[in-house]
């Protein structure tokens, strides 16, 4: 009895130490490493059902743009105290961060609901300092893309910035590193590939849509030409 549970002990030392000294092989083979997973997006959140971030229709004036992050910016100019700038982490890592579900509505008759992640663009211009002329917020785009909203619409709606839709990182043609949620407002307010933030008294601006004619209101109770 002794002989057999000697030799049983013996084998178990032996088939313990060929696992041990197979590990590494099994690493170096692949079998065992981990690797990280594609983010799945979120379809609802809070009860409510989302759309899909593949639901958009692409109607941007240069085709979706990538944007080298080595060499990305975003500014904070025009009327403030403090002219600043950011790189992209800066911006994620120094701003208090927000989720909302908001719906965009495109003149073109098609509208999704997502849910959105970023900072909000009052906490940007606080850190700047808006000087007291300053009434607008003009949006500049990586693609040459403008549009603006007036200061007090942005403060007193919690306008977001976002990076994230549905828990996933922007892609590049739905606007990363950032894209403005410019709720209640038609979908060309809605500036994607955001890389600078501009404060201005110039009430009669213009961005890219409204200089051809489209509402500088933009409001989803009015028509989207002239006004």
């Amino acid at each position: 009895m002794k002989k057999a549970m000697t030799g049983r002990r013996i084998l178990f030392a032996v088939l313990a130490l060929a696992f041990v000294a197979a590990i590494p092989l099994l690493v170096n083979s692949g079998c065992c490493t981990t690797e990280g997973l594609a983010p799945v997006e979120v379809r609802e959140y809070e009860g409510t059902d989302l759309s899909s971030i593949n639901d958009f229709r692409e109607n941007s004036i240069k085709g979706p743009q990538y944007v080298d992050m080595e060499d990305y910016t975003l500014t904070v100019t025009g009327l403030v105290t403090n002219s600043t700038r950011y790189a992209y982490d800066e911006v994620l890592n120094g701003f208090q961060q927000y989720k909302k579900v908001v719906t965009l509505d495109c003149v073109e008759g098609w509208s999704v609901t997502i849910l959105w992640e970023g900072l909000l663009v009052k906490d940007l211009l606080a850190e700047a300092g808006p000087l007291g002329n300053a009434k607008v917020v003009i949006f500049h785009a990586y693609d040459g893309y403008t549009t603006s909203l007036p200061i007090d619409y942005i403060i007193d709606n919690d306008i977001l910035m976002a990076y994230k839709m549905n828990d996933v990182v922007l892609p590049p043609e739905r606007g990363f590193p950032f894209q403005l949620v410019a709720e209640s407002k038609w979908g060309y307010k809605w500036i994607k590939w955001i890389t600078e933030i501009e404060l201005s008294a110039d009430t009669s601006y213009r961005g890219y849509w409204e200089s051809r004619g489209y509402s500088n209101s933009a409001g989803l109770d009015q028509g989207f030409f002239g006004g």
